[in-house]
């Protein structure tokens, strides 16, 4: 039986304005960062992207590099694209980003005019797409000017290869800079994707507040920082978890005493409001409203369906707001 969407797709769905613009988000869209490479099993992700797209997520998050091996992800969602998807594109919004290593030699990262626009033709033609709606630079670079880099995304929105241009992991100083060039390219600035959760609160240091006054949306990565602001690590680290493993960006020296015992409390109070600890984490993010979307991963079937019932209970008491707080200090 060839895939059937859910009729009712989008009653089950919360949609946020992206800053100014005409686009609305998902409250929760789907990163492809991790269980999505030739290394991982395929009718398994399959099951995730069809439960996602069932759920009312219409934005897919990819890069160049994700996998493993790098590229891989794109190249396999592309396959799924062709063969489950046919038709509902339209319905989609599809994102990628360039700026980490992706190829040998001097063009093969960061943040060049030639670096961008080749990656997004590969990303293109991995995932068998004319266009993706969001062209990301992935990171800022020290070395390139940055009036190169926006002009890069200027130039591949104006080519038609991308619909919007968005930047990720750049501060408030460099975010403020960026959004102001592409402004004056015409070329206005849809989203900023920063790391952020109750763990890493960086972009709550200026970022946030130039977003909010630029009407750039705002996309949140790893809201679970890595997988600590869930059940997991309640006792410790589990042999099949990725701090174990030490191969993700979450390492065994993260997960230290002091940090469980703040996971164990904030544990209890999302108990009390009904939530698991993941749920609760994702949903405090969402309590910001210059927060468009929260861009989460999902192993299996199993873990997004736990993570889309954040959206069940997303208001907070202040009470509560200055419990977290407490904990987090």
């Amino acid at each position: 039986m060839p895939y059937q969407p859910s009729a009712d797709r989008y009653n089950k769905m919360r949609y946020r304005r992206c800053g100014k613009s005409g686009i609305k988000l998902p409250e929760i869209s789907l990163g492809l960062w991790h269980n999505f490479g030739h290394v991982d099993v395929m009718e398994n992700f399959r099951k995730i992207l069809h439960l996602a797209f069932d759920s009312g997520i219409t934005h897919f998050d990819l890069a160049n590099n994700y996998g493993p091996p790098p590229g891989s992800a794109e190249t396999n969602f592309g396959k799924i694209l062709k063969e489950d998807f046919t038709g509902y594109r339209d319905e989609m919004i599809i994102s990628t980003k360039a700026g980490y290593h992706m190829w040998e030699g001097p063009y093969g990262e960061w943040g060049s005019k030639k670096y961008l626009v080749s990656s997004l033709d590969q990303s293109l033609n991995r995932m068998g797409l004319d266009y993706v709606d969001i062209f990301y630079h992935h990171r800022p670079d020290p070395d390139t000017p940055l009036e190169e880099t926006m002009s890069a995304l200027d130039l591949i929105v104006r080519q038609g290869k991308a619909l919007y241009a968005g930047i990720s992991n750049y501060n408030a100083e460099e975010a403020d800079k960026a959004i102001a060039i592409l402004k004056k390219l015409g070329t206005p600035c849809l989203i900023h994707q920063p790391k952020y959760s109750m763990f890493v609160r960086d972009p709550e240091e200026g970022l946030l507040d130039v977003l909010g006054r630029d009407g750039v949306g705002c996309i949140p990565f790893s809201p679970l920082a890595q997988g600590l602001l869930t059940n997991k690590y309640l006792h410790g680290i589990p042999e099949d978890s990725r701090a174990a493993k030490s191969t993700g960006f979450l390492q065994t020296d993260q997960v230290t005493p002091e940090a469980i015992e703040k996971v164990k409390k904030l544990n209890v109070l999302a108990e009390q409001r009904g939530q698991t600890l993941a749920q609760m984490a994702i949903a405090w993010l969402l309590k910001d409203e210059r927060v468009t979307s929260v861009l989460i991963g999902a192993s299996k079937p199993a873990q997004l369906a736990d993570s889309l019932k954040a959206l069940d209970n997303t208001g907070f008491s202040s009470d509560e707001l200055n419990k977290i707080e407490d904990i987090l200090k």
